[in-house]
């Protein structure tokens, strides 16, 4: 019988986790799920702390995991990758702490990303497309509605496509498109007709 231990250990000796496979498997045995978390969390992590910040990321994170694992039967393959699922997961689960990330948004803003800022809840680590989070920028996305910039901290930090967002976030397809040009348009003016986040056909074009 071959054990989660030797199922992972064989897998990451032959260079990469199927990740789809780690959840089917998983259903079998509950410890193959550790291949998915191996996997994930450090893009996951990654992720939440950049929008609500390292302190609040722990909670969140795990969160997430914890109900993926109680999910794992839903998961589709044929709708979703796992990475994209659990984006999915960790989005809406950031939309219950929206003052907490205005809040962090709005001080990386006033004290840019190195600098320590005056209480607990206001010290920022923020990356963008592997860039300092500007401060400027900052308060832009501080500023958007929270659904838009959903979309567009998805497509900026966590490089998924639309159809991955739609069905991360369970919207239609031209929902994506409409809220990322809306999101792109008041960036775009609020900071004087620029738009220092690198985001994919932007990139290309630029």
């Amino acid at each position: 019988m071959v054990t989660a231990l030797s199922w992972i250990s064989g897998h990451a000796a032959q260079g990469s986790v199927d990740r789809s496979e780690a959840m089917r498997g998983s259903l079998v045995d509950a410890e193959v799920f550790g291949a998915v978390f191996d996997a994930c969390f450090s893009d996951i992590h990654g992720y939440v702390a950049q929008r609500l910040g390292a302190d609040h990321a722990e909670d969140v994170v795990s969160d997430t995991f914890l109900i993926a694992f109680r999910k794992r039967a839903q998961y589709d393959p044929a709708r979703a990758t796992v990475r994209a699922w659990l984006f999915g997961i960790a989005t809406k689960l950031i939309g219950k702490h929206r003052r907490l990330e205005a809040r962090t948004l709005r001080a990386l803003g006033r004290y840019g990303p190195d600098r320590d800022a005056p209480g607990h809840e206001d010290r920022v680590t923020a990356r963008v497309s592997a860039q300092s989070l500007q401060p400027s920028l900052a308060s832009a996305l501080a500023a958007l509605d929270q659904r838009d910039r959903d979309v567009i901290l998805l497509v900026a930090l966590a490089g998924l496509s639309h159809e991955e967002i739609a069905t991360a976030l369970g919207i239609p397809y031209g929902t994506v498109g409409s809220r990322l040009s809306r999101a792109r348009k008041k960036l775009r003016g609020s900071l004087g007709d620029t738009n220092p986040m690198l985001l994919p056909e932007e990139a290309d074009h630029g």
